[in-house]
């Protein structure tokens, strides 16, 4: 199993639109494309950022081909429209993982 994980910082004064976004818009289109087979949200409780809220969307996938798919075929374009709503509130980085055990 992989694990294509977003790290997010949110700036405190967009938290409630953009939590609303991500679980009503973002991350349903996101599953929408096929490549992943399951999803988390999760937020960062400690250590505690020095500004901001952050959260970790994980979405899960068989293999690293559908990952990658999903990166060249339809990231670009789910990454501009989040970049275009919340501009520089966001900061995002991206890593992947694979289960172990």
């Amino acid at each position: 199993m992989i694990i294509y994980n977003v790290t997010l910082n949110i700036d405190k004064s967009i938290i409630d639109e953009w939590l609303e976004y991500m679980i009503y818009t973002h991350i349903p289109d996101v599953m929408k494309t096929g490549m992943f087979t399951d999803h988390k949200l999760l937020k960062l409780l400690h250590p505690e950022p020095d500004e901001g809220v952050t959260y970790a969307i994980q979405y899960f996938c068989k293999t690293q081909q559908e990952l990658e798919e999903y990166q060249k075929n339809f990231a670009p374009a789910l990454q501009n429209e989040h970049i275009e709503k919340f501009g520089e509130k966001v900061f995002a980085f991206r890593t992947v993982l694979e289960t172990v055990e």
